[in-house]
């Protein structure tokens, strides 16, 4: 972890992140105020949360990320765009999921790029499986959204299949689409993009 990341931790960890707790959490009080509500799980390094942030103060956002330098990078984002609508969990996203968020109370939820474990042998580590889908639903407003994004083709057809198969969502498209305006292209996407990686886009609504 840079120096850098190290003091936002130290600095600004006291006020955007959230302690894990098995008990609901009331996100009125967390964010100080009462809006629109987003999860983002695993943002990596944090640049598009903030990019997404930044552009929708409106919104409130909440971040889960276990990984420990990229929790002090998107803090470290925080400070230096004097954001006020992203708060942070370090823990693990099911446990989140299960024990501190209300059904009903997201607007929408991101998932970018997560870890596509490329191995067939490990498929079954991928994060997007029927179950974690379903609890992921739960938590989602009707007429929310869950917006996937992923440069692993292979990926794409079972977040898709997986997706498709839940009788509680309802693709907004034909399949992938475009990607939407609140999604910023990356530069991990960028380089994807010039290696020839196509990314792809799923953008599903809760009934």
């Amino acid at each position: 972890m840079g120096t850098g990341q190290q003091r936002a931790l130290e600095e600004l960890g006291p006020r955007f992140l959230v302690p894990y707790k098995t008990a609901p959490l009331d996100l009125d009080a967390v964010f100080g105020r009462q809006a629109a509500r987003v999860l983002e799980i695993g943002f990596g390094m944090g640049a598009a949360s903030a990019a997404i942030a930044q552009a929708h103060p409106e919104t409130d956002y909440l971040g889960v990320e276990v990984h420990t330098p990229g929790v002090g990078a998107l803090l470290k984002w925080i400070g230096e765009l004097g954001l006020g609508n992203v708060r942070i969990i370090r823990h693990d996203a099911v446990d989140v999921l299960q024990y501190m968020l209300a059904d009903a109370s997201l607007e929408g939820v991101h998932i970018f790029f997560p870890d596509p474990w490329p191995k067939k042998r490990h498929h079954k580590r991928r994060l997007i499986q029927p179950a974690f889908v379903a609890l992921l639903t739960q938590k989602l407003k009707p007429g929310g959204y869950l917006h996937l994004a992923t440069d692993w083709e292979d990926y794409a057809r079972q977040m898709l299949e997986v997706l498709g198969a839940d009788a509680n969502l309802v693709n907004t498209g034909e399949g992938y689409v475009p990607r939407p305006d609140h999604r910023p292209l990356t530069k991990f996407e960028q380089r994807g993009v010039r290696l020839g990686h196509g990314v792809r886009d799923l953008l599903f609504k809760r009934r």
